[in-house]
């Protein structure tokens, strides 16, 4: 959640490696194929494609299916997997698909220059901080139809990459929670904008991420953006790919301006950089 010094670093215009099979786009399959990537990352948007009007399950959950087929689910950075689909298509017969999870290195990121009631908030401060992630988590909940996940993901911000999806995180010498998302440095009030369409669920300014906004894809997938000096929509707006929606801040638990781009398939963390390179 905060910008973090000392860290690889890679360009935000670097050439994209394509993650998952063509799939993503939701457009008709014209047979009964079942169309899902062999194999994943930890940490991935999985986009698959199954003849329309199909039921899809996935850990034990039905997945929404679009139109055209296109189906969506996240994989959790400490699954070990093989993860499995099970399709029914509209003629009754059954499919199981088998992804394999190929494992990650999570390097440690230590962050120091904190602010200690961040780090080690006293209990009236712990509680807000307990209420404001059930708010969050609740506007991840949502199951809606919209399409905006099978976009080609734009990035909301051009900057250096400050921090890493997934990588273990140590405030001031203090161990932390695994990094969430994908810190981008930029200057302050850089604008930030939608890298794909969706709705604004959430937008706020909280104790640790200081301005908040989260914006929902469809069929559960979500964008969230910390730590904003600005907040330019309000819950229920309709934003489409590259509309603003903030800019670049400081706010909350931050040690310079940066925008920290969280993805999450409900309450699956997803790695952002992995769904930009899924082209």
């Amino acid at each position: 959640m905060a910008a973090c010094a000392g860290v690889s670093t890679a360009p935000a215009t670097a050439a994209p490696q394509v993650a998952a099979d063509d799939a993503a786009a939701d457009a008709p399959v014209a047979d009964r194929r079942v169309v899902f990537p062999p194999s994943v990352q930890q940490g991935a948007l999985v986009i698959g494609k199954v003849p329309a009007g199909s039921r899809v399950s996935h850990g034990g959950r039905d997945l929404r299916v679009t139109g055209y087929g296109t189906v969506a689910f996240g994989v959790a950075r400490t699954e070990d997997g093989p993860v499995g689909v099970e399709v029914v298509r509209p003629d009754g017969s059954r499919e199981t698909v088998s992804i394999a999870v190929t494992p990650r290195d999570w390097p440690i990121e230590r962050v120091n220059g904190v602010p200690r009631g961040t780090v080690d908030p006293p209990p009236a401060i712990a509680a807000r901080i307990a209420r404001e992630q059930a708010a969050v988590s609740e506007a991840r909940t949502r199951d809606e139809a919209r399409t905006g996940f099978a976009q080609h993901f734009a990035w909301p911000v051009e900057g250096r990459i400050s921090g890493r999806f997934g990588n273990q995180r140590i405030y001031n010498g203090t161990p932390g929670s695994a990094h969430s998302g994908m810190d981008i440095a930029a200057s302050n009030g850089t604008p930030v904008r939608a890298p794909a369409s969706g709705v604004v669920t959430f937008a706020d300014d909280l104790y640790l991420t200081g301005g908040t906004v989260l914006l929902d894809h469809g069929h559960g997938v979500s964008s969230n953006f910390l730590h904003l000096s600005r907040m330019d929509v309000a819950v229920g707006d309709v934003v489409e790919q590259g509309q603003v929606i903030g800019a670049v801040g400081a706010t909350g638990r931050a040690t310079g301006p940066h925008l920290h781009w969280g993805m999450n398939w409900f309450d699956v963390r997803i790695d952002p950089l992995l769904v930009l390179e899924r082209r």
